[in-house]
């Protein structure tokens, strides 16, 4: 029998869920883990946020920029409440992995990182960031979800070096996204 582009897409798939444990794997070296992916807890109130991810807890609000010279700076360890411009409205210097369409948000918002690490940027909702240096992608090296019922939807870490970078939030639903940048120990 001859193997068809269904069958080799149902072989890929089952090799997917075989695969799938080892990032959880990787993560049990993360000094401050990520969620299981397996679905939302019932939560039956809010949970504050622990150790680096706390001042998720007291959001400040800003308003992204729709142009990367407006972009307000994050401060690594501060939460905040973004106020995000309709799609059509953002001029992102790079096009973004999932730009959305024109009933989304978007956004830009700086950071200037001053110390290396590896940042997490977690996110309070299931919208799209790209970390933009110099006109370049910069590469995620793991992601997943937030701590049960923190309110914390997304969280992706980068390495970075010392410098100015630019995050941009794209393909959200709502007008609105929590946002916070921490340093891992």
């Amino acid at each position: 029998m001859a193997l068809t582009p269904r069958m080799a897409c149902n072989i890929g798939i089952g090799l997917g869920l075989i695969a799938a444990p080892l990032p959880a794997m990787a993560q049990t070296a993360n000094p401050v883990p990520m969620a299981e992916s397996g679905g939302a807890a019932a939560c039956s109130a809010p949970v504050a946020a622990t150790g680096v991810l706390a001042p998720w807890g007291a959001p400040a609000p800003v308003t992204a920029g729709t142009v990367d010279s407006a972009a307000p700076v994050l401060a690594p360890g501060r939460a905040v409440t973004a106020a995000l411009a309709p799609t059509p409205q953002v001029t992102y210097p790079l096009r973004p992995e999932k730009p959305g369409g024109a009933v989304s948000h978007g956004g830009l918002l700086a950071l200037q990182i001053d110390a290396a690490g590896t940042y997490r940027i977690a996110l309070g909702s299931p919208a799209w960031i790209d970390l933009v240096r110099d006109g370049q992608p910069v590469i995620s090296t793991a992601h997943g979800h937030g701590p049960d019922c923190t309110g914390i939807r997304k969280m992706v870490d980068f390495p970075l070096q010392p410098g100015r970078y630019l995050l941009q939030v794209s393909a959200s639903g709502a007008p609105a996204v929590e946002v916070l940048v921490v340093r891992l120990p």
